[in-house]
């Protein structure tokens, strides 16, 4: 009697895989071609990305990461592992994206997040009563760099879960972006340094660099000047104005070598202008109020937390 036997259907593997599969160079020079058309006529500068200073690339915000979504109809679906433990909320969060018609896996992404993160883990006190009843091993004293310090004590890791899982997310959904869509080359996932107030300049100096076919010949005394401005500022509302005032200079004189000059003085200037900020003493007539939030990345995240 003869039967008839069944094999086991054997899976695509290898080259036949490869060859069924595969894009073709046309094919994959579309979807960039795509992406670029997508970030120059939909995305904003700011809104969905923007640039570091002393970077090319552009950095890639979750609003942009959400458009590309939407380009090639691509759905996040969250694995979430709670890492939490006692005294720390901590989150690694993957993100699967899924071909929104047909179900199909297109790519992963890897975030994770924790409350022992510097910018989560300390908060500036109250008032000096909140600090004498703290217990010394949860309070310190910040230390700046131009020798100011501040009293902080340890945030309370439960009133941070929802922002530290939100940014785990965040994270992981802009990993899986980049990845699905082939969109590193153009897009970075770090962090913009420049103040949002000083924005807008940039993005000028940006369209007036790239319409001009030669750079002009760099001018020391220039640089030199509004260098010099920056550095006297002694307020940040003072080093906006004269941010504003500088680029409109630099801009006229097409000296390129000067703008990046004069920008990193501007951020260095900035940085040190917030840590003194930051660290001057609440006053007695405010002690009272309730204590800002852990400084949350809004530029990434655009929510405020909970």
């Amino acid at each position: 009697m003869n039967e008839i036997i069944q094999m086991p259907a054997r899976e695509s593997a290898g080259l036949t895989a490869a060859e069924v599969h595969r894009f073709s160079a046309v094919e994959i020079r579309q979807r960039v071609n795509l992406v670029q058309e997508v970030m120059q006529g939909i995305m904003k500068r700011e809104t969905h990305y923007g640039t570091i200073p002393g970077t090319q690339k552009p950095t890639l915000y979750k609003p942009g990461a959400e458009v590309l979504c939407v380009t090639f109809r691509v759905a996040q679906e969250y694995r979430i592992e709670d890492l939490s433990g006692p005294g720390v909320a901590r989150y690694r969060v993957t993100c699967v994206g899924r071909h929104q018609m047909t179900g199909v896996a297109l790519g992963e992404g890897v975030g994770e997040c924790s409350s022992s993160e510097e910018k989560y883990k300390w908060r500036g006190v109250i008032c000096k009563a909140e600090l004498d009843a703290t217990p010394e091993n949860l309070r310190r004293k910040k230390y700046y760099k131009n020798g100011n310090t501040a009293d902080q004590i340890r945030t309370e890791p439960a009133d941070l879960a929802n922002t530290i899982l939100k940014m785990a997310c965040k994270r992981a959904m802009i990993a899986m972006t980049l990845n699905v869509t082939a969109a590193s080359d153009i897009f970075t996932q770090d962090i913009e340094d420049l103040p949002e107030e000083l924005r807008p300049q940039e993005q000028a100096q940006a369209q007036a660099q790239s319409q001009k076919a030669t750079p002009a010949p760099h001018d020391p005394a220039l640089s030199a000047h509004w260098i010099a401005q920056a550095e006297a500022a002694i307020t940040p509302d003072a080093l906006t104005e004269v941010w504003k005032a500088g680029v409109a200079v630099i801009n006229d004189a097409k000296d390129t070598t000067a703008y990046d000059l004069f920008k990193a003085a501007v951020v260095a200037c900035g940085v040190k202008l917030k840590a003194t900020e930051e660290a001057k003493p609440e006053s007695e007539d405010v002690a009272d109020q309730q204590p800002e939030p852990p400084a949350d990345e809004e530029v990434e995240f655009e929510e405020v937390p909970e």
